[in-house]
This record gives C-alpha cells, structure tokens and sequence, in this order.
C-alpha cells in the first residue's frame, strides 16, 4: 500500500526535461511509482487532487547557517516553508564543533563569535542550544531525529584551531605537532559524517572581541594540509571564503583557492558572486578560479543569489557599514560620542570620501546615502518618516544625504533601521546574471538563512526566484530554474538519490501553485530564545513540503513532523570527481 498518492501534478523533475501530468506515489519515504493519471491501481493511505498544480523535487540550499537554529526551530523556517528541504551548514570556517572539553569557555567564545560575526542573537545561542557536545559526531548525534529538514555540516576550520590551540589560534601559528593533531580532528569528524573543510580568510570576519577570527591567521601551507585530509574522504567538499569574493580576488587569492581543489581533489566552492552591469569586469575575474581549477586537476564553483536580497542598516549596531575602510572607527565609538563625530562635518566628509574610493569595494554600493529608505523609527521627531527616501527629506530639509540621514538617526539614539535602495535592478544587470547562471561553475545560492537574522532575509530567494520565471522577467523556462534550485546543487554535493522526481529517490516534494507562488514582504518578528528579534517571510503558494515523504508544510504551516535525516558524508553523499 503507498503511504500517499499525489494525482494529476505537472511534474517538473529536476533534470531539466520538460513537464508532464502524472501521478507519484509515495511509499516508506521513497517515490515508489510514476505513472500517467488514473494509472496507479495501488491502493493508497492518504490522496489528494494536484491538478493545475506543479510538483518537484525539494530544494536544495546550498550556503546556509543553519548550525544554531535548528536545536530551537526544527523546521528551519523560513527555508522549508519556501520548499527548501536539504540544507548545507557549517559554512564560512564557523562551527558549533568540536569544542574542547578541556577548556569549557570554549563555547561562550564561540557564542560570542557567532554573533559578531553571522548576526545570530546571543541570548539565543544561549537559551537555545544546551552545548553538550565536544566531537563534531556528537554535535551531529544532537541534532539526529529532531530536525525537519535535511541537514549536512563542514566542520569549520575556526573550531578546530580553537580545539587544538586555544587562546593562541587567534594570531597564532601552529607548530607542526598542532597541525597534526588539527589535520586528525578534521579527520575524526569526516569519519563521524562531516562534508569537509569551510575556512575564511575575509577581513569581514572577526570575534566577539573584535579580533580578525582563527582561520585568518592561517597560512597557505595549513590550509593545502587541511584540503589534503579532505580529499581522502568518501563524498567530501571544500567551502572558502576570502577577502576577494566580496569584489575582485587577488592573484595569490586565485592561487590558494585552486591549490586548495586541486590538493584535495574535491570541488570547492565560494560565495557570493556579485552581479552587477556597472562593473561588468568583475564576473570575468572571479570565474578565473574556476577556469585554473580545471586545468589543475579541481573544480571551483561560485554562487550567487537569483534575487536581489535587501539587507538593514544601522549607524547604531554592527552592520555592513562598519566594515567600511575608516568607518568601523567612528561607528564602534559609544552612543553620544558616535553622533558627536558623526555630526561633525569634516568627520563625514572624510567617511563619505573613504565609502567612495576604490579601497572600499563591493561596499561602494553603500555610498549613496540619497538612495537609502527610513525604516523602523523610535523617536516623535521622527513620526511619518518610515517609507520615505533620504533624498526627499534632504530636499526638504535643504541638507545634503548624509547629513539628512545622520540627524534622522541621532534623533532616535542611533536606532533608526535604513533600508539602501539597490543599485543594480537595471535591466542590462539582470541580462548579465542570466547570462552568468549558465556558466558551468556558477551555482544559485547563498541564501546565510540562520544567520543575520535581523538583517536581511534571504532565505526566501526560492519561491521569489520561481515566482520571477512564471510570472516577472521570466529570465529562464520553470525547467531550467527547478534545476538551478534542485538538481544542480545536490550534484555538486554528491546528494545520494536527491535533488529529482525519480522512481525510487527520496520523496523530497514541493507541490505549489505556479499562479501564486512567491515570497511575501519580510517583517520583524520576535520569536527567537530570548525575544530576540528576527525578519521572516510567508511563502505565498506553497501547497505542500515534504521531506522524506512526511509531510512538514501545508499552506505554509508547519506540521510539527520531524522526517529530516542529518546527511553524513559518505554514507548519504558519493564522492564528486574534480576530472
């Protein structure tokens, strides 16, 4: 008997091929049978009439921070109400594991560095995670059998040169018995299930103290080791992030990155690939990585998001701003003090210039402060200014931008929440990103969901990128885009028998509505440990999600099931050849 019977779907089935109407049964977390409709004679448990509605496989999300979250929210939300039913943790070089038994203030520096450094609330990392754990297998025991969705991790590389150097992992370099034993603890969490290595070496990443964190004081020769481990396990990958994915990477940058590959034979990938016309160079740049991969024997992959993902501002908390050459000066300095400078007009010319010159970069984008919109507002001087553009109020106020947008937030202590109007949601730049998603070694992806909660929210990017194909720009045929979202990324993992509609696969399912689906609007919400703050999203036309053939999300609800299997490498991944 099959557990349930979806009659009369539009089957998009990952692989690209075209739709077509047919029934699927379901039995003991498989797909057990396709057929045309009213085919199937097997008798089944549960039904339900899916005609006008479209089925594919569950998507997979390839670059989340999904480590802390799931020990308080099992299902993942908002990913898997926006069909998301795999998702790869443990990204960047940050990792709740291993921690070393022999030091237990291991854990609130990891705390303390996780909210830095990816925005996750640190009453929720400790309300919300009880920290029992010390290998990277009993990390992933813990979550065994309660999570929703499934969940594979790296191990990061900050935590093994925490377990193995304590103190001195920041600024330090390890001696050669140090080495060994970090290269043997990578070892025994790739034995326990871990996909591979994730490291950084960004000057975006630092600690809780403020400290560039472990892994940027690694040097090339650590790194080529560590890669070299991972190459000797089954189904194992690589995840780097250095300083050069924000803009342009170096040539030494390009150097490691394929040294790294080709060391350990296994693809590696980065994020985020920034799309944009005005810049038109950068793409050619950063896919040379993946161009050297090749001919040395690795494979590079880079992701970048189908949606353009809108992120807050604040001149009262860390954010993107401080990352600012020049900035992170003024903006750490205390409250009164920070407006006192922020109000002096030869302190803000001096930001402006540092914001537009070519040493900040990516973060350049930030810089036309006319552009930025008034969020959430605290004070009465304030009242009516949420929604509106800083270059309006400026206008008629008779200031220039900044100068505009400073005295807005100083009226609110600093709290006031800025949205920045993207730069670059002109045609020719979505023309250059559908270009660049055909690309042999770019992948859709990058979503951080789990991480800087009251931030951004990217984790809807699935059902507003399908959404876009059906019914916006429609920049590429629902087939293709299923397969982005799908297939693709359980490729480049090696995902055993996930990622298609497949007689005999795993029953990972979205049944939605192609007429309605779609992300709604993010909106704060404080349901974290703690109270603490966060942005969610609806999902607009989800019918359904399964995951394993359980269903988890009806009409974005939740079911309160818990099918997820925690993927280890190996047993539930095959290795992905680099040749």
């Amino acid at each position: 008997m099959l557990d349930h019977l979806i009659r009369g779907a539009a089957v998009v089935d990952g692989t690209g091929s075209p739709r077509y109407t047919a029934d699927v049964g379901i039995r003991g977390g498989r797909i057990a049978v396709i057929g045309a409709p009213g085919t199937i004679t097997e008798e089944a448990r549960t039904s339900e009439d899916a005609t006008g509605l479209v089925l594919c496989p569950g998507f997979v999300d390839p670059h989340t921070h999904y480590d802390a979250q799931l020990f308080w929210d099992p299902y993942a939300t908002p990913s898997m109400n926006h069909g998301v039913t795999t998702v790869a943790g443990g990204n960047c070089g940050f990792t709740l594991a291993p921690l070393n038994p022999a030091r237990p203030e291991d854990a609130d520096y990891t705390r303390r560095m996780m909210s830095r450094v990816e925005g996750m609330a640190l009453a929720a990392l400790e309300e919300g995670v009880d920290w029992t754990w010390s290998s990277f297998g009993e990390y992933l025991d813990a979550l065994e059998g309660r999570i929703a969705v499934n969940a594979g991790f790296m191990v990061g590389h900050c935590a093994l040169r925490r377990h193995v150097m304590g103190e001195d992992a920041t600024g330090g370099r390890p001696t050669a018995a140090q080495l060994e034993r970090m290269v043997a603890l990578l070892h025994e969490a790739m034995d326990a299930g871990a996909w591979g290595l994730s490291t950084t070496q960004s000057a975006t990443h630092s600690d809780g103290d403020g400290a560039p964190v472990a892994s940027r004081h690694a040097e090339p020769a650590e790194l080529i080791a560590l890669a070299r481990a991972v190459g000797e396990h089954e189904g194992t990958q690589l995840e780097a992030i250095v300083a050069g994915c924000l803009d342009r990477f170096s040539d030494s940058e390009i150097d490691l990155l394929v040294e790294m590959s080709a060391a350990a034979g296994r693809p590696l990938n980065w994020n985020v690939l920034t799309i944009d016309s005005a810049v038109p160079e950068r793409v050619p740049r950063q896919l040379v990585p993946s161009e050297r991969a090749r001919k040395a024997g690795g494979r590079i992959v880079a992701l970048t998001m189908p949606i353009l993902t809108p992120m807050n501002m604040s001149l009262g908390t860390f954010c993107a701003l401080n990352l600012i050459p020049g900035w992170g000066e003024v903006l750490g300095l205390p409250v009164p003090e920070r407006i006192a400078r922020l109000r002096d007009p030869g302190v803000r010319a001096e930001m402006l210039r540092r914001a537009d010159s070519k040493e900040a970069g990516v973060f350049r984008r930030l810089s036309d402060f006319g552009r930025y919109v008034i969020g959430d507002t605290y004070s009465k001087e304030n009242e009516g200014l949420t929604g509106r553009v800083v270059r309006d109020i400026a206008a008629e106020r008779g200031q220039d931008p900044f100068q505009c947008l400073v005295e807005i937030c100083a009226n609110d202590d600093l709290r006031t929440v800025l949205w920045p109007m993207p730069t670059d949601n002109d045609p020719a730049s979505w023309a250059l990103r559908a270009e660049t998603w055909q690309h042999e070694d770019v992948m859709l992806g990058g979503s951080d969901a789990g991480a800087h909660l009251d931030r951004m929210c990217g984790a809807p990017y699935t059902t507003r990128f399908i959404g876009d194909c059906l019914r916006g720009r429609k920049l590429l045929p629902l087939e293709q885009a299923v397969r982005m979202l799908t297939d693709d990324p359980a490729r480049l993992f090696g995902l055993r028998e996930r990622g298609r509609i497949a007689e005999g696969w795993y029953a990972d399912l979205v049944l939605f509505d192609p007429e309605r689906i779609e992300a709604g609007p993010a909106t704060l919400v404080h349901d974290l440990p703690g109270g603490s703050p966060r942005l969610d999203a609806r999902a607009v036309g989800i019918v359904s999600v399964r995951v394993n053939g359980v269903e988890t999300v009806r009409d974005d609800r939740v079911t309160g099931a818990v099918p997820g299997t925690v993927l280890r490498s190996g047993r539930d991944t095959r290795t992905v050849s680099t040749k």
